[in-house]
């Protein structure tokens, strides 16, 4: 076996040509009948078809090649002779064999096999928004403004985390500095009970829920999920086999009447109903956890936004309240921090931490050393608390502005609902119609929104927007929300011609 690198062409002026350093690596079989030199050929020609080896790569020299195979050096002489005479390379004077920089019309990437399939379940499994994807005005929800950001204190701790000897594994519940820097988080910020010995770190929300199912649940089970609700919690429940079932939700929160008996686990929002917006008021809550009693059934309070409060006081959480040990909280840095840091942790009774434990190590062992010690000082260091006045300030003028702006500029029978915290508002309209071409009309012209309908599963969907306002410059909200409102009315007027010529066709 040899490597097979490849370097830029040295005599070669054209500064627009690629340059790079790459490799593939080359084999000969003493069971093959067909010569060596066949075989070299053989495999680098199949390089520059597929494309591992692209024009102007620059072949390793004969001499080396031979010596690493362990042949004579005309062995690969005439390989490279052949490869030559058909045009896939050509010789430089001084600068050995490149990759031919004229396209053949043979040269093309092999269509991958597919002879594999995923199972009906993993293709029903529906992505969900457009990852990576940025627009001008993004008004899509749980977007976050990225230049709030504490680039500086979180370089200095990532640095100074960087500074120690890494170790091999770590803890997969995470290590004793940050489960204990959490634990004092939460319960000072947030109002839950923890210690450290009950937090496990993860990589964000999703994760978590998905730890907390695989512990408490088997295939076939049931959970009760709210009725809209996030969408990738619900698709990531019915990837493990789960069966998932919708229940309502009203101005109070879910509503536990309508939750089936044999639902073992119910996901909720109640600081923040995602997409609703409404809080989940203290009767409701000891209400649910009333019924999860009665039902031995575990609670998973994803506490949503509840950082970002504009005008209620928060009430206290469902796992405070919880005297059972029934509740599993979750919370996440990817709208106090970034969606990037890929953290969050989870605060469970303590005897579901060792199997919570034992599931992360075989999934993916350990969080990440470097950035668990970066994030253990930035709290204990107080550059987090320092992050979210600052933050809540921004994110509280935004609220403001944008609601005031859509009061404004809205077409008549738009109606936003109440929204007491989190970084979007959501709007209905009974008439509105299909946000599909709203959403169409807006990203032709640089913004995105969120779609209310997509929210729902299991019933009829609500008509509406998800308006976001955390990755929108604060400057730049009634423009967005002019652009928004105009969207609206064109589509309207399309849709009213478009009935008008129906009505006259039909009669």
């Amino acid at each position: 076996m040899a490597r097979m690198d490849c370097q830029p062409d040295p005599n070669s002026h054209d500064l627009t040509r690629p340059s790079r350093v790459a490799g593939i690596e080359l084999f000969l079989d003493p069971n093959d009948a067909r010569p060596r030199s066949v075989q070299i050929y053989e495999q680098l020609r199949e390089a520059i078809v597929q494309g591992r080896l692209i024009p102007y790569d620059r072949l390793a020299p004969t001499r080396t090649v031979a010596a690493e195979l362990g042949v004579s050096r005309s062995t690969v002489t005439d390989a490279y002779g052949r490869l030559g005479a058909e045009g896939f390379i050509e010789g430089r004077a001084g600068g050995g064999s490149v990759v031919s920089p004229v396209p053949l019309a043979r040269n093309r990437r092999r269509q991958p096999a597919e002879a594999l399939a995923p199972t009906p379940r993993a293709a029903s499994i529906k992505p969900y928004g457009t990852p990576g994807i940025r627009a001008p005005l993004d008004l899509r929800p749980g977007s976050v403004d990225p230049s709030l950001f504490p680039v500086a204190a979180w370089r200095r701790c990532m640095l100074q985390a960087l500074d120690q000897a890494p170790m091999p594994y770590g803890d997969p519940a995470g290590t004793q500095e940050l489960r204990a820097a959490l634990a004092s988080w939460v319960n000072r910020s947030r109002g839950v009970t923890a210690t450290a010995d009950e937090v496990v770190v993860t990589s964000g929300a999703g994760h978590a829920i998905d730890l907390v199912a695989r512990v408490l649940l088997d295939p076939g089970g049931m959970v009760a999920v709210e009725e809209p609700g996030y969408p990738p919690v619900v698709e990531l429940l019915r990837s493990q086999g789960l069966r998932v079932v919708g229940v309502p939700v009203d101005s109070q929160g879910i509503v536990v009447d309508a939750i089936p008996s044999q639902a073992r686990l119910v996901y909720v929002t109640p600081s923040h109903q995602y997409p609703l917006g409404m809080v989940m008021t203290r009767h409701r809550r000891l209400e649910l956890l009333d019924w999860a009693s009665r039902a031995g059934a575990a609670i998973v309070e994803d506490d949503y936004d509840s950082e970002f409060r504009h005008t209620a006081r928060p009430l206290e959480p469902l796992q405070r309240l919880d005297r059972d040990g029934r509740v599993i909280y979750v919370g996440t840095f990817s709208k106090t921090l970034s969606p990037a840091l890929r953290v969050g942790f989870l605060v469970a009774p303590r005897n579901l931490i060792l199997p919570l434990r034992a599931i992360r190590q075989v999934i993916d062992w350990c969080p990440p050393l470097p950035t668990q010690a970066a994030l253990a000082d930035l709290i204990s260091g107080g550059h987090l608390d320092r992050h979210l006045r600052r933050s809540r300030a921004v994110y509280r003028e935004r609220h403001r502005l944008l609601r005031d702006a859509l009061g404004q500029l809205l077409p008549v029978g738009c109606q936003l609902l109440p929204a007491q915290a989190g970084l979007h508002i959501a709007m209905v309209r009974p008439d509105l119609p299909a946000d599909r071409h709203v959403r169409s009309v807006l990203q032709r012209r640089g913004l995105q929104i969120g779609s209310l309908r997509r929210t729902y599963h299991f019933s009829d969907p609500v008509p509406g927007f998800l308006v976001g306002f955390g990755a929108l410059p604060t400057e730049s909200i009634f423009a967005a929300c002019r652009m928004f409102a105009q969207a609206l009315h064109e589509v309207e007027l399309a849709d009213h011609r478009s009935n008008g010529r129906k009505q006259t066709v039909s009669s």
